[in-house]
């Protein structure tokens, strides 16, 4: 049996993409299995795997681990990517957790009705411009050094850089009025083992396209026939 964590979830970003950004960013190989249909997620509620009958779902040391927080904080807490003490793990939870109010947003883009898209990413791009990324501007100001949390890497760096890389798809421009984010992205990305994340061919999924979000629809949304 394989040692490297496996990933169950379809083969997009959706809750799974920041799993997989720690566990690149800790230089953890990883397999993924894919949820193609709605029945391969009924086989894993049905064979006991899904302690809520939800995915993600990542199996690693011997654990069926769920719920997207918990298996980031083990991912996390693991590959030493949770600060140094309990006050710096606070305020990595509270940056978190901000970053989190802004990534579901992304993901509950894929279960948008086409004609409400466009106003639905409009939205979003506003709170990431308005409400978001100027605290991060500031943490970077107030904190004066490289990372946001302490002096070394950790996991509200690598969930930024990924909510960054996501905004940017969509408007590249958005980091203008933020030249700290702008430090902050180049240095981040050039860390070896994301950088190795960024390069074409890695596991990092792509923005959702009609095809994905179809398959999502039918996956979770729609009743098994």
């Amino acid at each position: 049996m394989s040692s490297k964590p496996r990933l169950h979830y379809y083969n997009g970003r959706g809750r799974m993409e920041t799993i997989r950004w720690l566990l690149a960013a800790a230089g953890v190989e990883f397999e993924e299995s894919f949820v193609e249909k709605k029945e391969d997620l009924t086989k894993l509620q049905k064979d006991g795997s899904l302690l809520f009958q939800q995915v993600p779902m990542v199996e690693m040391d011997g654990m069926k681990l769920v719920q997207t927080r918990a298996i980031a904080n083990y991912i996390s807490t693991k590959y030493n990517l949770y600060g140094k003490d309990l006050k710096e793990r606070a305020l990595i939870d509270m940056y978190v957790e901000g970053m989190s109010d802004l990534n579901e947003l992304f993901v509950m883009y894929e279960i948008q009705p086409a004609d409400k898209r466009e106003q639905y990413i409009a939205n979003t791009m506003d709170k990431a411009e308005n409400r978001y990324f100027p605290v991060f501007e500031k943490i970077l100001k107030d904190h004066g050094k490289d990372f946001l949390v302490g002096n070394q890497l950790s996991r509200a760096d690598v969930q930024l850089l990924e909510i960054i890389l996501m905004v940017e798809e969509w408007k590249p421009d958005v980091l203008a009025k933020f030249p700290l984010l702008q430090s902050f992205k180049a240095r981040i990305s050039n860390i070896p083992t994301i950088k190795k994340f960024l390069q074409p061919g890695s596991q990092r999924k792509p923005p959702p396209d009609d095809d994905v979000i179809d398959k999502v629809m039918k996956i979770f949304l729609c009743p098994a026939s």
